[in-house]
């Protein structure tokens, strides 16, 4: 597995993550998107049908029929599953992802702004790298584009 963190410093989870999906989408990967709440993962379904007039992200969540949940192309959930068969897990809520999950490459994407969730980071960025995990680390600068950096700071 290879992990990939996001540092967010100047733009929110709303505004990063379906640019960072609608990349996924477009190679033709699956993905899993791990929220850290039910309202948190309502908010994103709604902002994934909204945030853009040209475009939205097709998604499902367990909310959805069954019988959809293989076919959806980005799934939605609060906890470590893989019901579309995605190679791509985008954790933004600071949960490690076990390299025996299934999933080829994690997205860890935070918020830099707060101390704390930048402590918490850099505890899981040294975790996968103490397991042998290849990381990459990208920091937002202040134009909101990214910067390949060697390290959590």
């Amino acid at each position: 597995m290879e992990v990939a963190f996001y540092q967010l410093t100047t733009t929110s989870l709303e505004k990063t993550l379906p640019k960072l999906l609608e990349k996924a989408y477009a190679s033709n990967q699956r993905a899993v998107v791990l929220v850290d709440s039910q309202e948190r993962l309502e908010f994103l379904n709604s902002v994934f049908w909204t945030y853009s007039t040209n475009a939205f992200l097709p998604h499902g969540s367990a909310a959805d029929a069954p019988e959809t949940h293989s076919r959806q192309p980005i799934w939605l959930t609060t906890k470590i599953e893989n019901p579309n068969k995605a190679s791509l897990i985008i954790s933004t809520s600071g949960t490690l992802i076990d390299v025996s999950s299934g999933f080829s490459r994690c997205l860890d994407v935070f918020d830099g702004n707060i101390p704390e969730f930048l402590t918490e980071a850099n505890k899981r960025f040294n975790h996968y790298q103490e397991l042998g995990i290849d990381c990459v680390y990208w920091r937002q600068n202040m134009q909101g584009g990214w910067e390949s950096v060697s390290k959590v700071a």
